[in-house]
């Protein structure tokens, strides 16, 4: 009987490390999955991120671009025709309204009408 119940445990020994094997191999394959969705995660976090930093890079350089819009002030529609104007090459002053600026020089008292602050 000694015998037969070594021989038995080996049997039973023997099954238990082929499901203990099977346990170990599930285990690896879960783990292997585990690990590959944890690096495609991790990609996607990656991309994310980069895909975040360009849009509020973007939202900043709006809001530049809007505050600058906004401190630079608007011409108004008879002044903005002034500058039309004065841009074809023509005095748009008080001193020498419509005639032609010699060689498109620059007039000191024209760019007060067009761009000057009046109150």
């Amino acid at each position: 009987m000694e015998k037969r119940e070594l021989y038995d445990s080996f049997v039973q020994l023997e099954a238990d490390t082929k499901r203990m094997l099977a346990r170990i191999d599930e285990m690896q394959t879960d783990m292997t999955q585990i690990l590959e969705r944890n690096a495609e995660l991790e990609i996607e976090n990656q991309h994310l991120r980069e895909h975040l930093q360009e849009i509020q890079s973007e939202e900043v350089e709006h809001q530049q671009a809007t505050k600058q819009h906004e401190q630079t002030p608007q011409l108004s529609k008879s002044r903005a025709n002034l500058e039309k104007l004065y841009e074809e090459g023509f005095h748009v002053c008080y001193l020498m309204y419509g005639s032609r600026r010699i060689d498109d020089e620059p007039c000191a008292f024209c760019l007060d009408v067009i761009y000057g602050e009046r109150h």
